[in-house]
């Protein structure tokens, strides 16, 4: 298969590099800048573009909606140069937990993110570890969702011992957790959670046995750090051995998460590129990146 041309927007410059490396080629040479007033003008060199298949790279980070409006005028402006087909990578969705209203008066975020997203013309669009896999449906595109399972997985294997237990922080992560602990041969416990509003969290009890053990919590996202804070709580207090070791896809760690992270006996962070790697952490930070799950993915007559 004809090698792609790549084109990274600025959310994702460490998985960009990566991934084209694994490409073996360079990145599309892309100029962006602001206009006065903040608008965001967009650049590419249309030779490298026409006629060829693109593949734009940009993750939904904070800032989302700048970060999404990027990979929109990127898509607008390939197209425009004559590109041959167009797909977009794009390894955390932001707003794919809003994927239902808990009441009324509330946006559909997901859906509407999702909508937002045909306007790119895409043929594809790859994603990695979605909040909630049924939003897979809402896209106007085929989407390809991958799974970084079976890297973190193996990341985390040099550290697993006969005293080391899966946990998953809350409901939702059941699936994540079993999964998980299949591939290390390890048990698994679960945090029963009740979210008491976008940043505070409690916890009603614990299914498992974690006394004297050391817990591996895995969770698709850390985004504040209430939902593994609290579950830590919960586990020291079942007994568990003050020796944490935090697994998740993507690493947002935004506002209170490193100070409530804090009272976490936190030995490693193992997370994903998909997500630009803070290097102001106070514990070690293990980045896997995705750029071999990636470059399977989007040359599947390569496999």
């Amino acid at each position: 298969m004809t090698q792609p041309a790549l084109v990274v927007g600025s959310a994702s410059p460490h998985l960009g590099r990566a991934l084209a490396q694994a490409f073996g080629i360079s990145p599309v040479a892309t100029k962006m800048e602001r206009f006065p007033d903040g608008e965001l003008h967009i650049e590419v060199p249309p030779e490298a573009i026409r006629g060829r298949r693109v593949v734009i790279l940009q993750t939904s980070t904070p800032p989302v909606g700048e970060h999404l409006l990027e990979l929109l005028l990127l898509a607008d402006a390939c197209w425009r140069a004559g590109a041959a087909s167009l797909e977009a990578v794009i390894p955390y969705v932001g707003y794919a937990r809003q994927d239902r209203r808990a009441r009324a008066g509330e946006p559909l975020g997901g859906r509407l993110v999702a909508d937002l997203l045909s306007h790119g013309r895409f043929e594809r669009v790859f994603t990695v570890d979605l909040h909630n896999p049924a939003l897979e449906g809402c896209f106007g595109a085929p989407l390809e969702h991958l799974s970084a399972l079976p890297l973190l997985a193996e990341a985390l294997r040099p550290h697993v011992s006969d005293t080391t237990v899966v946990v998953a922080p809350d409901l939702g992560a059941v699936k994540r957790a079993e999964a998980l602990a299949k591939l290390l041969g390890r048990p698994w416990a679960v945090v029963h959670k009740a979210r008491l509003s976008g940043n505070d969290v409690e916890t009603l009890g614990l299914l498992g046995q974690v006394r004297g053990m050391r817990p591996i919590l895995v969770d698709d996202m850390i985004s504040t750090g209430g939902t593994l804070a609290a579950a830590a709580k919960e586990l020291k207090g079942e007994g568990c051995v003050d020796d944490f070791i935090l697994a998740t896809t993507h690493a947002l760690l935004v506002g209170p998460a490193l100070e409530r992270l804090h009272g976490v006996p936190v030995k490693r962070l193992v997370s994903t590129d998909s997500v630009e790697p803070r290097q102001d952490l106070p514990f070690p930070h293990q980045v896997v990146t995705l750029a071999p799950l990636l470059l399977r993915a989007l040359t599947p007559d390569a496999r």
